[in-house]
């Protein structure tokens, strides 16, 4: 792959063959994110789980104490006092069958999380296959299948993220954006490490942490030395 002129000048920058601190290693990624808009932070973090292994899955949910710095729309799927609840509580659009039928028909995706009530779920198996490869179904694991609705989107807000092993042993997921700053990266990082590390399989063995690197949206990997 050909990469452009600010990408290598962003590589030149760094020193790929160490892992950095955490601080130094958000910093750097800060300092080579070089596009004109502000670039999101992301976390890639190699496990030493077996993905097709039902008993080493890695996932969860967890809010990032400054958020993601991203504006989600959260698509509520509910009816009666619960749709209510869910207008009232600040979600960007609430239906039901409606809805549904909407995503079926016309491929309506202009939503980022869907929250729904567990007497919809019924109905949400008619779209699993259009919502699940985009990581949108909802799921009780992910805390997006709940009667308390107010409290899910309120967290949704917040700036939950899920983190999710994929079929690589990796967890990828955003902490923020570059116009945080390093502590407030620093901050999520932690909180987010934290959770999977706590979130490690009793099936799994040897090193769960293999490695951790951080990137911006355009700008190079950057290992990171993380010690739990």
């Amino acid at each position: 792959m050909k990469h452009g002129k600010k990408y290598r000048a962003s590589l030149a920058e760094v020193d790929t063959s160490k892992n950095y601190e955490p601080l130094e290693g958000l910093k750097n990624a800060i300092a080579t994110a070089k596009a004109k808009f502000d670039e999101t932070i992301e976390l890639h973090v190699r496990l030493g789980v077996d993905p097709k292994q039902a008993d080493q899955q890695v996932r969860g949910t967890v809010v990032l104490p400054n958020g993601t710095g991203k504006k989600v729309r959260v698509l509520v799927i509910a009816k009666g006092d619960k749709a209510d609840a869910a207008e009232k509580a600040g979600a960007d659009i609430v239906g039901a069958e409606e809805i549904i039928a909407k995503i079926l028909n016309d491929g309506y995706l202009d939503f980022d999380v869907v929250i729904t009530s567990p007497d919809m779920m019924g109905q949400m198996g008619r779209v699993a296959k259009i919502l699940g490869p985009r990581g949108l179904m909802p799921s009780p694991k992910s805390g997006t299948v709940t009667m308390d609705i107010p409290k899910a989107i309120a967290e949704t807000k917040a700036g939950k993220v899920e983190y999710r092993v994929d079929k690589t042993a990796i967890v990828h997921c955003p902490i923020g954006k570059k116009s945080f700053g390093e502590d407030k990266l620093l901050e999520n990082f932690n909180t987010l490490m934290e959770a999977i590390v706590k979130a490690k399989p009793s099936a799994a063995k040897g090193t769960y942490i293999k490695s951790v690197t951080c990137a911006s949206t355009m700008g190079p990997g950057i290992g990171i030395n993380y010690r739990p």
